[in-house]
């Protein structure tokens, strides 16, 4: 039996969403010391890819900081989410342990290995927070860390007109 295509077929792809239009992405990770570094690579193609290139180097700091702290401090997987909703992003970090993070009690030294992930984000972040998760129907409990960035500057100017679909025979 053989198929022969007679007319040729039109590809188009989907619109790109526009600028100020919401969207989320999700990437789950197992507790693995490459995984922080796999984050911080997504989170910036995806900000690349939506022109969002300003908020890319917070966003990679505080994503890398709080995605370490999930593989070091927990033993189960994470997940990073980005959260898009104009003028601001929201990036999410979940992980298995219900204890939230504590404010260093005497402040924290540049010498001092840990500790600094919640000073980091009071002075990166314009907005951080967290909450503890009860364990549901849905799954494990855990906690949520986020933080929010908001663009200074307006949608991108627009950039060249998409080619055209190709037909293909």
């Amino acid at each position: 039996m053989c198929l022969v295509r007679t007319e040729p077929t039109l590809h188009t792809h989907p619109t790109p969403i526009p600028f100020d239009q919401p969207w989320q992405y999700e990437l789950n990770f197992p507790c693995d010391p490459r995984s922080p570094r796999i984050a911080r690579t997504t989170l910036r193609a995806i900000l690349t890819a939506h022109e969002l290139d300003e908020l890319s180097y917070r966003a990679e700091l505080l994503t890398t900081e709080l995605a370490t702290n999930s593989v070091r401090h927990t033993k189960g997987p994470a997940a990073v989410r980005l959260h898009w909703l104009h003028p601001v992003l929201r990036v999410s970090v979940w992980d298995m342990s219900p204890d939230l993070p504590k404010p260093q009690r005497d402040g924290v030294s540049v010498y001092d290995e840990d500790g600094r992930g919640l000073a980091i984000l009071e002075l990166v972040a314009d907005r951080w927070g967290g909450c503890a998760i009860g364990e549901g129907p849905y799954g494990p409990g855990g906690k949520t860390i986020w933080f929010e960035l908001a663009i200074a500057t307006g949608p991108p100017p627009p950039g060249p007109a998409l080619p055209p679909a190709s037909l293909a025979a």
